[in-house]
């Protein structure tokens, strides 16, 4: 989708981090943006931004777990644009601690930002995106917690490996359609994720609230807060990340990794899966079956 002047993108998560930039990236581009959030004050500081310039953008509260919702999102934007034709799936939330220590709580809120917040956005968007016969694209934003376990990030890490999986499904299904798909592979961006707790359900409140303990488990209170903030001014910057995934929908780029100084962590899991392989096949042959 090389031309992307005066298409319509809807984006999750949108009032913040990675999600705000690919709208400003976007909105630079000469597209339409519809930034959808839960957070009202970050939308409403979003709105204020792009009311004192000429980019045609609309701002939507909106919990991506709740269905109706984002039905009602695709039918505000539409109102307002028309049509969509890229839709990123971005909204993201983790929490932190080991896997034999998670609660239902954790697993459920996790779950259902991470994982059915993009089922929820599929669902109610790619439908309408085949429909004008005009092509498109999906960006999902999974993680490098996609491609290698990380410790300390175990609920995390399941619905990233989901996501990758789902956007790979997802490229083969609908290039007959001319809709192209990426998936965004991050590793740590200057973003608020360590702090996503602040928006996290009363009813599904637990005592991993965060996944900061992952990043400086062995500090806490204010030295801590100081490591973590030292450790993002290092982070990637977010409008990187948000020029990428626009580079990624005019090009039809499928993986979308901002941090390739990590690939050897990502080789290393396809060389233990090869060796594996090799070591079943010998088995096999040995065992004459």
């Amino acid at each position: 989708m090389r031309d992307v002047t005066g298409k319509v993108a809807f984006i999750t998560g949108g009032a913040s981090g990675m999600g705000l930039a690919m709208a400003r990236s976007f909105a630079a581009a000469g597209m339409k943006v519809a930034i959808a959030d839960i957070e009202q004050d970050a939308l409403d500081r979003v709105k204020a931004e792009f009311d004192a310039s000429n980019a045609e953008v609309i701002t939507l509260q909106v919990d991506v777990t709740d269905r109706a919702a984002m039905e009602a999102a695709a039918d505000a934007t539409e109102a307002a644009f028309d049509k969509v034709h890229v839709l990123v799936n971005n909204a993201g939330v983790a929490v932190g601690g080991s896997l034999d220590q998670m609660s239902y709580e954790d697993w459920d809120w996790v779950m259902g930002v991470n994982l059915d917040g993009v089922v929820n956005g599929l669902q109610a968007f790619v439908q309408r995106i085949k429909a004008h016969g005009e092509g498109g694209h999906v960006v999902n934003t999974a993680s490098l917690a996609g491609h290698f376990a990380i410790p300390g990030l175990g609920v995390y890490t399941a619905t990233k490996y989901a996501v990758v999986g789902i956007s790979e499904t997802l490229r083969a299904d609908l290039k007959q359609h001319d809709i192209g798909v990426s998936v965004l592979c991050p590793g740590v961006v200057n973003t608020n994720i360590f702090d996503s707790g602040r928006n996290r359900p009363s009813h599904l409140q637990g005592e991993t609230d965060t996944a900061k303990m992952v990043l400086s488990e062995d500090v806490a209170g204010p030295e801590q807060e100081q490591r973590i903030a030292e450790m993002m001014t290092k982070a990637l910057d977010p409008a990187v990340v948000g020029d990428m995934v626009l580079h990624s929908i005019q090009e039809d780029e499928f993986y979308i990794f901002s941090h390739p100084e990590v690939e050897p962590m990502v080789s290393g899991r396809a060389a233990e899966v090869t060796d594996a392989f090799a070591r079943w096949r010998k088995y096999r042959e040995d065992h004459g079956v």
